[in-house]
């Protein structure tokens, strides 16, 4: 069953837990969202409240993708640039998908639900996106349309001795 999505959702509490529970499945999954296995719902919150504090001054938008249950399956956060001469593009943050569902397309769905939130923000002709190195994840999204546009080596210390690339994609939405 597909995901169905929703730009800007109500934020309940329960909401709020679900997506504090989402992160941190995908975190202790290893996926590169911020944080290395293991981690607690509570060593994450922070974060969360941080976006949302962001969200809440008007400054990104969170896209979330829910599945049968109505339960955050997928999320990402959609920033928009307080510099007005980057104002013409958005950073792409947090994107996860709950373990459960990868390797469905809906990681996939989830970025075209993302091109097509942006394309409705007035002005807004990109999307940019930072990944971890050494997952894979430059070709997942180059599958999704991005090209790679920028690479610092060893700019993500994962732990001691397991350092990885900090690669910038983008994606025109012309």
């Amino acid at each position: 069953m597909p995901l169905t999505f929703e730009l800007d959702p109500a934020m309940t509490p329960a909401f709020r837990d679900d997506v504090l529970d989402l992160w941190t499945e995908v975190s202790n999954a290893g996926g590169a969202v911020g944080f290395v296995p293991p981690v607690t719902r509570e060593e994450i919150r922070p974060s969360l409240v941080r976006q949302l504090a962001v969200m809440s001054e008007g400054r990104a938008r969170l896209l979330v993708g829910y599945d049968e249950q109505r339960r955050a399956a997928a999320t990402a956060f959609l920033t928009f640039n307080t510099d007005r001469m980057s104002a013409h593009w958005l950073w792409l943050y947090t994107v996860m998908v709950h373990p459960r569902y990868q390797g469905k397309g809906y990681g996939r769905d989830l970025m075209a639900a993302a091109a097509d939130a942006a394309r409705g923000f007035e002005g807004v002709e990109a999307i940019r996106l930072a990944c971890r190195g050494g997952l894979g994840l430059e070709r997942f999204y180059g599958s999704c349309g991005y090209k790679e546009v920028g690479r610092v080596p060893g700019a993500i210390r994962v732990a001691s001795g397991d350092d990885r690339d900090d690669i910038t994609m983008l994606l025109p939405l012309g």
